[in-house]
């Protein structure tokens, strides 16, 4: 059966939107310390860190759950992640590559995969 542009559209957000939802069921942290001090000393994941506080923090502060839920605790793939950066949802804003190029985006999905893994 071929599958055309309108029906992986389709596909692709009902994907984002289950994943959302099944994030959305979980705790974000709140106050739980990560396990011993998190440094960043490779140079990717300082311009991770610096981007996440540039375009992230407002909202995802220190995973604490500010007006969006906390990072350091979802178990999103990154392509996801991706996604949902890109497309946004709910209030959620969407980043297009203008705003935030793709190097960028890699650099802070690399960061909070390692603050994830960290935490662990």
């Amino acid at each position: 059966m071929k599958v055309g542009a309108c029906g992986t559209f389709v596909c692709a957000l009902a994907s984002v939107v289950l994943t959302a939802a099944l994030a959305a069921c979980g705790t974000p942290r709140r106050d739980e310390p990560l396990v011993g001090p998190f440094t960043t000393a490779d140079g990717r994941l300082q311009r991770g860190r610096v981007s996440f506080d540039r375009y992230c923090y407002k909202c995802h502060g220190e995973g604490e759950g500010a007006l969006g839920p906390g990072m350091n605790h979802l178990p999103l793939p990154r392509a996801m992640m991706r996604m949902q950066v890109r497309v946004g949802l709910g209030a959620m804003p969407s980043f297009k590559p203008d705003e935030l190029s793709d190097a960028e985006l890699d650099e802070i999905l690399d960061y909070l995969v390692a603050l994830r893994r960290h935490g662990r």
